[in-house]
């Protein structure tokens, strides 16, 4: 671990890296649903940001699944900013995800916003997703430390990444330490994309800290055509993988339409990732050979 960082994230013993420089090849590997975050692949979770309806799901599922992608999002509750937007169609959407998971193979990650869901939600998810506006819920945090699925914990919008993982140490703490870190875009005084892409914070934590490291690029651009770009600088920069919001009709979403792919444009987007990502496989073979004559700081 870089001396800058060793007094600042060594009180998080459950989710840092020791600072013993012979650690560094060592990290965690998450398993969900069959499927290895953390390790030799790079793993893409994509689908609607809202479950809408089986059509629409069961679409999505069937067409980033023949793209590649291992893992299904979808949102049953949705928290949303104001009280009159589709705030997701709750079990039904549980039962609908658990239905294309069954019809396609993929796993499902799904967000949980209450202490009180995280049973519920846990009985259809592979993976539970804390959003960047519960990432400092601790009630919700401590709870999911018994709920027996990984956690994808999203970075606040305002959250620094000591405090991104001060609330991974909270639910280690509690008993899970199944935990993925997201990069989503932190909020900034620029207004051209919906959130700023914090591109740097993957490379430190994956520093500081031995748990897998995704980003969404969706939530960081707010803006479809830049999402493709952003994902190939994810994988440049060391991500474990990636979460991306898909749509059968954007411009028809009943949330987050403008930052949605259309198949096409996802389908093209892993084919583009695929120089980056040889790009990182072979950098990822040649740093233990690099470590062992002493060429990597």
């Amino acid at each position: 671990m870089n001396s800058k960082w060793n007094g600042q994230f060594s009180c998080f013993d459950l989710v840092a890296c020791p600072a013993d420089k012979k650690s560094d090849h060592v990290r965690a590997v998450v398993e969900a649903g069959g499927i290895e975050i953390g390790g030799s692949d790079f793993v893409v979770m994509a689908g609607p940001c809202a479950v809408e309806s089986e059509k629409q799901l069961l679409q999505t599922a069937e067409a980033v699944a023949k793209a590649g992608a291992r893992i299904l999002r979808g949102g049953a509750y949705k928290p949303r900013s104001s009280p009159y937007s589709f705030q997701g169609l709750g079990v039904e959407g549980l039962k609908i995800l658990r239905r294309a998971r069954q019809l396609t193979g993929l796993a499902i990650v799904t967000e949980v916003m209450s202490e009180e869901d995280v049973e519920l939600i846990a009985e259809y998810a592979d993976i539970m997703q804390v959003g960047t506006r519960s990432m400092e819920n601790y009630a919700l945090l401590e709870a999911l430390g018994s709920c027996g699925r990984p956690v994808l914990l999203k970075r606040g919008m305002t959250a620094t990444l000591e405090e991104l993982l001060r609330s991974a140490q909270i639910i280690a703490m509690a008993g899970n330490p199944k935990i993925i870190l997201c990069e989503r875009g932190i909020r900034t005084f620029e207004t051209a994309t919906r959130n700023t892409l914090d591109i740097a914070a993957v490379p430190v934590l994956k520093t500081v800290s031995h748990l897998p490291v995704i980003v969404d690029p969706s939530h960081a651009a707010g803006v479809r055509a830049l999402v493709p770009v952003l994902a190939r600088a994810a994988a440049v920069v060391g991500a474990d993988g990636l979460i991306v919001e898909v749509h059968p009709f954007p411009e028809e979403a009943l949330s987050d339409g403008d930052q949605s792919l259309t198949f096409h444009e996802f389908r093209s987007m892993m084919d583009d990732l695929e120089p980056y990502l040889d790009l990182q496989q072979r950098s990822r073979q040649l740093r233990p050979q690099l470590l062992a004559v002493g060429g990597v700081d």
